[in-house]
């Protein structure tokens, strides 16, 4: 193998990996203790009520609500994924950082009217508002509810599968460091749901969303300070090679095309999805969700650009990485795995940087964080399958004459069983590395964003335009859905091998390289959607806000 650049690699002191794992140990610990301490308090400022269990009764103040918003979005992919494609692609994919005005966009357009639609109609989850307005239909309620899962249930498993990672990663010398890791985060994280409900979810999401901000900014900190400061960062980027520096990235798999497709429809995929959509009913008022707006936009943008950015640019010339056999590959320091470069820098240069006493023990603190993005996601999504379970299937589908008691109970059961179907997914990944299904998992969770981006149609028809139907609104997200799907590896395992599934798998892959899917399936919803609701009666319907 050779180093993959102009420079050789910067030496690095080496650090007292003993001493790290020790302040880690006892960070995490103190973390842990925290968060079962407020799912506690949670516990007992709450009232057994479905509203309350799941919107806190309708009164989170504008920090809280934009700290919890925010930790929702940050999941593992922003402090492992996003900093790891930067490392490998270069400055082709900081420009996703984009994606966060658009983010904020979305709360400041969409949250509000949500916001004020729920406080009046008493709207829980997403079905409830859009069954309300085009009419209150079984099975499109079902649709709803499947699109939440689709995005949640993958979430759920890898933001675990994360924290076992930056567990086997912190502790690299405990042979089952990453199912300690994953055992520890997902039983901390059920207990604080199952007991507090969505206050104790937004409580430990604000303690997660400061670490989460610190950690980031902290970690393209020391990157800078690693290379000498300001200047000598810039120098050095600047020597990088040519492709680092422009699109379409070096692999040659982002141009502008796809990098701004996912830009948007990332942003606004992750912003509609029902977890987010909660903390709009769970807001105080519409102007709580304009400041939070404002706070995101301002805040995640920064952690984006400076931090992101930072660590992934900043790591090629710490570590460059290495090609053998015509295969980009990380440099051997940082792993197996591009998504570990923040990690690596965060323990080599953060004690190096700040000294070893105060270093230590703030690197230990962020990587500590890393989980708290893991589990930020995780118990949101949680929260949100359980909602969607009890509220549009089991409340109205399966016992409609269920009391809040009753289906609260139900909820608690639901966070119990996916958080143990997750585990042992997990766990038989770690035994069985081929192990099909969780393969499939991984690879569904690129496409997660994109089902939940098909109810962006109806969820601007529903509050600004007010045109289409029922039966455009189930025609068309069965179309957007259908033609995600068609991007699925389920898709492709089924039909390779005859010649007409091998046509089909060479478009999609074509497809695939020039535009989001997301962004390709809503152009059949929208058509689909339009085109129904022009050519069938609707009965009139009023706006839901």
């Amino acid at each position: 193998m050779s180093f993959h650049g102009v420079t050789p690699p910067v030496q690095l002191a080496a650090i007292d990996t003993g001493a790290f794992q020790d302040a880690a140990l006892i960070m995490l610990c103190i973390y842990l203790c925290l968060l079962l301490a407020l799912g506690v308090l949670g516990f007992i400022k709450s009232r057994n009520t479905e509203e309350d269990y799941y919107l806190a009764g309708r009164n989170q103040g504008w920090i809280v609500s934009a700290l919890t918003i925010m930790a929702t979005f940050f999941s593992s992919f922003a402090f492992l994924g996003q900093p790891g494609l930067v490392y490998k692609e270069g400055a082709a994919f900081a420009l996703f950082a984009l994606n966060v005005p658009v983010a904020a966009l979305v709360v400041y357009l969409v949250g509000r009217k949500v916001s004020a639609a729920g406080r009046l109609q008493g709207y829980v989850t997403p079905a409830d508002m859009i069954c309300g307005h085009y009419g209150n239909s079984a099975f499109l309620r079902i649709l709803v509810a499947l699109v939440g899962f689709l995005y949640a249930v993958p979430y759920v498993v890898i933001q675990l599968d994360a924290g076992g990672l930056v567990s086997r990663t912190t502790f690299p010398d405990s042979e089952n460091s990453f199912l300690y890791g994953t055992y520890a985060l997902a039983g901390v994280t059920v207990i604080y749901i199952m007991i507090g409900g969505m206050r104790s979810v937004a409580w430990t999401d604000v303690i997660q969303g400061i670490l989460l901000i610190g950690g980031m900014l902290l970690a393209g900190i020391a990157a800078i300070a690693a290379l000498g400061g300001i200047t000598e960062f810039l120098e050095k980027i600047n020597k990088l090679p040519a492709e680092m520096l422009s699109l379409p990235g070096r692999s040659g798999g982002w141009p502008a095309t796809k990098m701004m497709t996912v830009c948007f429809f990332a942003a606004v995929g992750s912003m509609i999805q029902p977890a987010q959509w909660m903390r709009y009913y769970a807001a105080r008022s519409k102007q709580d969700l304009r400041r939070s707006a404002l706070l995101l936009g301002i805040v995640l943008a920064g952690c984006s650009l400076f931090g992101v950015m930072l660590i992934g640019m900043g790591g090629e010339v710490l570590y460059p990485a290495v090609t053998g056999n015509g295969v980009l590959a990380p440099n051997p320091a940082v792993g197996n795995s591009f998504d570990q470069i923040l990690v690596v820098v965060l323990k080599n240069q953060v004690p190096e940087v700040l000294g070893g006493g105060i270093g230590l023990l703030l690197a230990a603190l962020v990587c500590v964080a890393i989980m708290a993005a893991s589990m930020s996601t995780a118990d949101s999504n949680l929260h949100a399958m359980s909602a969607v379970f009890t509220r549009d299937i089991y409340g109205k589908l399966v016992r409609p004459s269920s009391s809040d008691t009753e289906r609260t109970w139900v909820g608690r059961f639901v966070i119990l069983a996916a958080t143990g179907v997750a585990v042992i997914l997990i766990r038989f990944k770690e035994d069985n590395p081929d192990f099909e299904p969780i393969k499939l998992i991984a690879e569904m969770g690129l496409l997660a964003i994109a089902f939940s981006t098909q109810l962006l149609p109806i969820t601007i028809d529903m509050l600004f335009l007010r045109r289409g139907n029922l039966a455009g609104a189930v025609s068309g997200l069965l179309a957007g859905l259908g033609t995600v799907f068609f991007f699925t590896p389920f898709f492709s395992m089924a039909v390779r091998g005859s010649g007409s599934g091998d046509a089909a798998i060479s478009f999609i892959n074509n497809i695939s390289r020039i535009i989001d899917t997301g962004a390709f399936a809503l152009v059949a919803n929208v058509s689909v959607f339009a085109l129904v609701s022009r050519f069938t009666d609707g009965s009139k319907r009023e706006s839901p806000a």
